[in-house]
């Protein structure tokens, strides 16, 4: 199932957040139990992020193929990855 236009507008809106930290994980994995979600830093991807967040690079994956690859295509999209920057204050 590919990411609908209103759930991108949801998870941009929980992640937008300059306070969001880790714990925004797993209340989005629970909201939107049909995504594969995966986390890691954001030094582990290459990719450029479909967005950018105060703390945290939105990649959106597509697992309609043989093999997951990073998408910039919501409509292709069946999971996110969010890959946490650093952030100093």
């Amino acid at each position: 199932m590919a990411l609908t236009a209103e759930e991108l507008i949801e998870i941009e809106r929980l992640l937008a957040d300059a306070d969001a930290e880790t714990s925004c994980f797993v209340e989005l994995s629970r909201h939107f139990p049909q995504l594969a979600w995966a986390r890691c830093d954001a030094s582990d991807v290459a990719d450029q992020p479909f967005r950018r967040f105060p703390r945290f690079d939105l990649h959106l994956l597509d697992g309609s193929d043989h093999c997951v690859q990073i998408t910039a295509d919501p409509t292709r999209a069946t999971g996110i990855v969010l890959a946490k920057r650093n952030v100093t204050r």
